[in-house]
Formats: C-alpha cells, sequence, structure tokens
C-alpha cells in the first residue's frame, strides 16, 4: 500500500460501519493501480452526521460512500446533488470538490451492473421489485429510466403506492405477489427478508416464466433462500455482493482518477469468509 503525505483519502460512513466490506473493495483496488490513497471506515453516530461531512472535506477527504442510515441525512446536507440521488431521494456517494458537495446515488447503477455481470438484460420484460425502501427506489428508477415497466410490492401497501406515486410506476398487492409472477421476467428483493438473522421471504416460484431471473440485495448470506429456490426451479438467480462491487465503481474512479474493473479475484476477496 502505497501512503504518503499526499494521499488522496476517502471512506464510508455508517453507524454502526464495522461489518461493511467497503474497506476492503477499495483497498483491493488501490493495491491494484499502486495509487497514492488510503479508504478507511468511519463509524458516526446520526447526531453528527451533518457537522462531520464539512469537516472530513477540511481535513483532506476527497470523498466517501454512506450507507445505513445515513443515505437520506447525506441528500440533506448536499449542496449538489446528481440527477441518480434526486430520483432516489437518497445519495450513498459524497464526492468533495471546489468546497462543494456532491451527492450522487449508484445503487441503481451497481443493480443494473450486476444484473448485466449475470447476463441478465435489464430491459427484457417488466419487473417486480418486494420492497418499498431507499433500495427499491433506486433500483426502480434506475430500471425505469432503462426502459423497464416496474411494480413495487410492499407489506404494507401504502408505502408501495406512495414510491409508485413518486415513479410513476404501479403497485401489487402483498398477498398478490404469488399468483401474478407469470406476468414478471425479473423478481427483485429488496427487503431484509432472508438476511442473516431475519425470517425468510416466502415466495412460491411455480407461476414464475422459466426465463425469469430472481434478484436478491441481500449477500449474507450470498444465497438466500429466495436464491436457493430459484435456481431448485431452474430459474435465473443473480446474488447480491455484485451490486456491492458494480456501485462502488463510480466513486473510486471520481476520488481517486481510475476506473476500476470488477471481477472474479475481487469478488473472492470481498465475499471472503462468506464462501465458506
Amino acid at each position: 500500500m502505497l501512503l504518503s503525505g499526499k494521499a488522496r483519502l476517502a471512506g464510508v460512513i455508517g453507524w454502526p460501519v464495522a461489518h461493511s466490506r467497503s474497506p476492503r473493495l477499495h483497498g483491493t483496488w488501490l493495491d491494484r493501480h499502486q495509487i497514492d490513497g488510503a479508504y478507511v471506515p468511519l463509524a458516526i453516530a446520526p447526531a453528527d452526521f451533518a457537522a462531520s461531512i464539512p469537516m472530513l472535506s477540511r481535513i483532506g477527504f476527497v470523498g466517501a460512500n454512506v450507507t445505513i442510515p445515513h443515505k437520506e441525512a447525506a441528500f440533506a446536507v448536499c449542496t449538489s446533488l446528481a440527477d441518480s440521488a434526486r430520483r432516489a431521494g437518497a445519495v450513498n456517494t459524497l464526492l468533495f470538490q471546489n468546497g462543494e458537495i456532491i451527492g450522487s446515488n449508484t445503487d441503481g447503477i451497481g443493480f443494473l451492473g450486476n444484473l448485466r455481470a449475470h447476463h441478465v438484460d435489464p430491459s427484457a420484460g417488466p419487473a417486480l421489485i418486494l420492497g418499498a425502501g431507499g433500495a427499491a427506489r433506486a433500483i426502480g428508477a434506475a430500471l425505469l429510466d432503462a426502459g423497464t415497466a416496474v411494480t413495487f410490492c410492499n407489506r404494507t401497501r401504502e408505502r408501495a403506492d406512495h414510491l409508485a406515486s413518486t415513479l410513476t410506476a404501479r403497485t401489487l398487492d402483498w398477498s398478490q405477489r404469488h399468483a401474478a409472477l407469470a406476468d414478471f421476467a425479473l423478481l427483485i428483493n429488496t427487503t431484509s427478508l432472508g438476511m442473516t438473522g431475519q425470517p425468510p421471504l416466502e415466495m412460491a416460484l411455480d407461476r414464475a416464466s422459466p426465463a425469469m431471473a430472481v434478484a436478491d440485495i441481500v449477500y449474507t448470506p450470498l444465497q438466500t433462500p429466495l436464491l436457493a429456490a430459484a435456481a431448485r426451479a431452474g430459474l435465473r438467480p443473480v446474488e447480491g455482493l455484485g451490486m456491492l462491487l458494480h456501485q462502488a465503481v463510480p466513486g473510486f474512479a471520481a476520488w481517486f482518477g481510475v476506473t476500476p474493473s470488477v471481477d472474479e479475484a475481487l469478488y473472492r476477496i470481498v465475499a471472503g469468509d462468506l464462501l465458506g
């Protein structure tokens, strides 16, 4: 690792942040490209967030990623917002430049990049998104911009209706999610169901088209119960870790001046213990 007094500094801001795999990811790219820089975890409490961001810029940071629970707070502190952030209603990438705090959201880019890496065309057909949180909004916006019809389905219908009205999409009642599968080419789980320590997502896939792709943004575990069921049904599973890798590319390029690549070696390094 190169690290001099001229090093470019970036990091990931969260509360907590110790679980983040982003330092491992960006650290690998920094080593690959022999860049004089560092990417560090920054545990910042919600009460301190708004005051901390301008300070990071003043002490030499070139930018940062933002994770739970700060994405909406990051939106509020930015002096300039990319269209991706406005569409998503949240910020996950900050760039400090000429006194400006520039916010963008790369979750949608990351999701589409991961689909393509799994040989799934995002515009191949209508998508059913389970959930109505920030990730659902970012992914839904990216799919809509790619020309894909999007339907949101959430356990609380009102949240799905509100999100759909914001993005000009459709909604489906949670109780109808099984029966409606034949109408979709892509199923996406953006909820925490299926994550380690959470209940599994109850999803009957017997009515799905044989060509359906099933994506889960959860990556702990790498193969969620939903993805395991998709594989057994002969569908096309798309795991969630790839989204983390692909969403990181634009930020790294902006901060360090090199556009990095996502490949199998990087995947194995970042996955680490998840591979078993």
